[in-house]
């Protein structure tokens, strides 16, 4: 609506500064013209909007202007308090604030939306890690966070899983990504992606150093850095190095596994699926396919049929008696 496009960009203005109308458009998923149109109506309504022409130019809003229109809908409003995780804000040392931040904008809504925001507060919450995986201790995680919002460059001991696997690095952290209850952080040169529950000794000063111990290090965060854009990117290079095997299985009438394709796109006469699973390893899909017990045969590849058939065998050569004994 066209309304709430002009609102769109009064707060973009507001919250970003000077912006272009190509910004503006791309922004809002718009033509040119249109935020043209847009511009023309908002300065028509007596919003005190600037355009500056030149390379340097763009629309912006007379210095100090602020709008005090809300503008909150029931879904953004619910949404708004629904992505409010305490457990990961009071990782990073800011539960209290989420908490006050919360609290001043309950108390700016009107009353149906606080009746919304507080049905969603006592009828979601969000808990990320699983359930049988530790918590992982992240004893450096505010030191981490600190240096990412200060641009200072740590120094640390990680603990890698390949040899050696204790490695000193120097980090210059661009930004922290929260997944499935795990703490990462994205840091340059590179960028290269490290957990923080493997940093062993952390410090902002060069250990190697002859220079002041408590001096430290800043350093410029690339301005076409893009965090989000990076962790998508990086997710989906894992996944494609993480599976470089295939395993032809068939399935029982039922049974999915993720990543699986049908191989000869129908199910055969006795119901099971014949598909087609890439798998990291045959160790780790030895691991994964035994839990699916008999829902699962493995055809290939041979090494990995082979190696559950032996295991197999041990297993019932071990329980065996007790089917001997009638199960005492």
């Amino acid at each position: 609506m066209k309304s709430s496009r002009l609102v769109s960009i009064l707060l973009l203005l507001q919250t970003r500064g000077r912006m272009t109308a190509a910004q503006l458009a791309e922004a809002l998923e718009v033509s040119v013209r249109t935020v043209y149109r847009d511009v023309e109506a908002l300065g028509a309504a007596g919003v005190p909007l600037y355009g500056d022409a030149g390379h340097a130019g763009g629309y912006r809003l007379l210095d100090g202007y602020r709008t005090r229109l809300t503008g909150l809908t029931t879904d953004e409003a619910e949404a708004l308090f629904l992505a409010g995780a305490p457990g990961p804000a009071a990782e990073l040392g800011l539960g209290p604030v989420l908490a006050a931040a919360q609290l001043k904008v309950r108390a700016a809504l009107p009353a149906e939306l606080r009746e919304h925001v507080d049905r969603i507060s006592g009828r979601f919450h969000l808990d990320a890690p699983g359930w049988y995986a530790d918590a992982d201790e992240t004893p450096f995680l505010h030191t981490v966070a600190d240096a990412v919002w200060n641009n200072r460059v740590l120094y640390a001991m990680y603990r890698r899983w390949r040899e050696p696997t204790d490695v000193r690095r120097r980090l210059e952290p661009y930004g922290l990504v929260l997944k499935a209850g795990r703490w990462y952080v994205v840091a340059g040169p590179g960028p290269r992606t490290f957990r923080v529950d493997q940093i062993l000794e952390l410090t902002t000063a060069d250990p190697t150093s002859t220079g002041a111990a408590d001096s430290v290090e800043e350093f410029v965060r690339p301005e076409d850095f893009d965090l989000a854009a990076y962790w998508t990117a990086h997710q989906r290079d894992f996944h494609d190095r993480l599976y470089r095997g295939e395993a032809v299985v068939r399935l029982a009438p039922g049974v999915t596994l993720a990543r699986a394709v049908p191989v000869n796109g129908r199910t055969e006469s006795d119901g099971w699926t014949l598909m087609s699973v890439p798998i990291e390893s045959v160790e780790h899909a030895h691991g994964e396919f035994l839990r699916l017990g008999t829902d699962i045969e493995v055809l290939a590849p041979p090494e990995l049929r082979d190696r559950i058939a032996r295991t197999v065998a041990q297993l019932a050569a071990r329980y065996g008696n007790l089917l001997t004994n009638g199960g005492d």
